[in-house]
Formats: C-alpha cells, sequence, structure tokens
C-alpha cells in the first residue's frame, strides 16, 4: 500500500496543495491520515479521489457539484469524459487511474477510441508515451507497484503486438534492420514502438528482444545480414562502461550502421563516429528512419 504526502498529490493530480486542503475542509471530500508527529498523509483511494476530483473540475464542472457526487458517480462521469472528449491531460489522468486501479475496460476504451479517431501511431505518440514519462513521476513516489507497471505496459505490448500482426510482410530486396536490447535491458516497448513504424514503412525488422549477448547478436548478424542495427542502452551494461560496449559492439558488426540510442547514450555524451549514429531521443529515431523512406521512394 502506498502512502503519499500532500505534496504527491499535487504532483501527480495538477492540484495545488494549498487548494486540496481547501476541498478537504470545505468540501470534505478527502480525510487525510495523520502519524504520531501529526503529519498528514493519504492512501490508493484518497490518490483515486483526486485525480477524480481534478479531472471533473478541469473539465468545467464545478466543485460544489463534484462534491456531492457519490463515488461511484464520478467514476461513471470520468470514464464518460475519458472516451467522449479528445484533451490529451484528462486522457493521461484517465490512464493513470486505470493504472493504479489495474482496470483493463477503462484502458481499451481510451485507446481504442483515440486508435480510431487518429490512428495508433499518433495514439502512442500523443496518449500512451506521455502517460508512460508520468509513470515515471508514480515510480519516484512509490505509486505505482511492479504488478501495476508490468500489468500496464503488458497492455500496451498487446496493442502493438494486433497492430504489428495486420501489416504484410514486406519485400526480401526492402531494407532490413536487427533490433535489439542489450544484455541487462528488459524495458522493451519503445523498441516494440519502433518495430512497428519500421514495419508500417514497409522495411524489414529482425527484432531479436531483450537481454541479448554479443556473441548472439553476432550469430544473428550472420544470418540476418542486416543493413542497420537498432539499439537501446538505459539501463547500463553489467560490468562495461557504456563507452566500451558500443567501441565493441562496433568492432563486432563492422558491416552494417549501427543506430543507438537510451538514458546511457545521452548521460556519458556518446558522440556518433564511422559506423553508428547517436540519437538523443525517440523522435530522433523516427525522423531518421522517416527521412530513408522519402529517399526510398
Amino acid at each position: 500500500m502506498a502512502v503519499y504526502s500532500i505534496k504527491d498529490l499535487e504532483k501527480l493530480s495538477g492540484i495545488k496543495a494549498h487548494t486540496i486542503r481547501i476541498w478537504e475542509k470545505r468540501y470534505d471530500l478527502l480525510t487525510p491520515h495523520r502519524t504520531k508527529t501529526n503529519i498528514r498523509y493519504y492512501l490508493d483511494d484518497d490518490l483515486k479521489c483526486i485525480l477524480n476530483v481534478a479531472m471533473l473540475n478541469r473539465h468545467g464542472i464545478r466543485i460544489s457539484r463534484i462534491a456531492e457526487m457519490k463515488p461511484e458517480e464520478r467514476k461513471d462521469a470520468v470514464m464518460k469524459l475519458s472516451v467522449e472528449q479528445d484533451n490529451h491531460e484528462i486522457q493521461a489522468d484517465a490512464l493513470t487511474l486505470a493504472l493504479i486501479e489495474m482496470d483493463e475496460r477503462k484502458f481499451d476504451a481510451i485507446i481504442r477510441k483515440k486508435t480510431r479517431e487518429i490512428g495508433f501511431k499518433k495514439t502512442m505518440l500523443e496518449v500512451i508515451f506521455p502517460f508512460l514519462s508520468k509513470l515515471d513521476l508514480l515510480w519516484l513516489t512509490g505509486s505505482v507497484s511492479p504488478v501495476q507497471e508490468s500489468f500496464i505496459t503488458g497492455l500496451v505490448k498487446q496493442k502493438i503486438y494486433v497492430e504489428l500482426d495486420q501489416i504484410p510482410l514486406p519485400s526480401n530486396k526492402s531494407v532490413k534492420f536487427l533490433l535489439y536490447l542489450p544484455d541487462g535491458e528488459s524495458h522493451e516497448l519503445s523498441m516494440l514502438f519502433l518495430h512497428f513504424l519500421l514495419r508500417s514503412a514497409c522495411f524489414q525488422v529482425i527484432n531479436i528482444g531483450p537481454n541479448i549477448r554479443l556473441i548472439d547478436l553476432k550469430k544473428a548478424c550472420q544470418i540476418h545480414h542486416p543493413d542497420y542495427i537498432l539499439t537501446m542502452i538505459n539501463e547500463g551494461i553489467p560490468q562495461k562502461s557504456t563507452r566500451d560496449y558500443i567501441e565493441e559492439l562496433s568492432l563486432h558488426c563492422r558491416q552494417c550502421q549501427l543506430l543507438i540510442t537510451g538514458r546511457q547514450v545521452t548521460q556519458h555524451q556518446v558522440k556518433s563516429k564511422k559506423n553508428y549514429t547517436v540519437f538523443q531521443s525517440l523522435d530522433d529515431i523516427i525522423h531518421f528512419s522517416e527521412s530513408l523512406d522519402l529517399i526510398r521512394h
């Protein structure tokens, strides 16, 4: 069970701590718990309550009206808003609630509607990835357990796999990408999304997954002879610096161009060299792949 300070509620809901205190006193929306030293704290149900209240209030419903609503009424109103409205902030809040409550139905309703309206690519970029950035904040405050994170990332993976399965296999003559994550790297959502983007552009994609050793990568290259190898280094390489790993990788894979990104690459200010290109963000890789697609056509 997570414990939150009033500042945590402020960060997660976007409602100022001062306003939350006023709502507590005037409308009895929350009843903070107290430590032995009289410091207020809040629990999961309090976070769910303030997220629901914040969403409804941001959409123009007066706080006095929200206070009169029963919890189930608020929940139903939030569900209706999150599906009907195009406001990304509202949808991010609704996805946060889906995460905390582990509510697949709520998550699915939001993502299905957005995908119908703007397509899967834009839904990932404009709704899901901003939400995943918010997930980092939830981790920092201890608001999300490993099982909740696993639940929501599993749902996102399902969506990507479904979209991938609908794309016809490309010609054997098209440019070939080999995607992998190094040994110790297991968070593969961004890589799966890049897999989808590259396949959508009719490139060949061989995705050999996470936790790949260099010796196994070399074998895969000998079989597939890719034009590009794409990888991400976010967590760091066991018993090796990021720079040393990239240099070793470039020696193992001299016959193709390496495309490298990730937090460790950015933090260590790794620069591009002859046979590898460093990208500072996911957007940079997307622009690179789009430029390849334009050249091909």
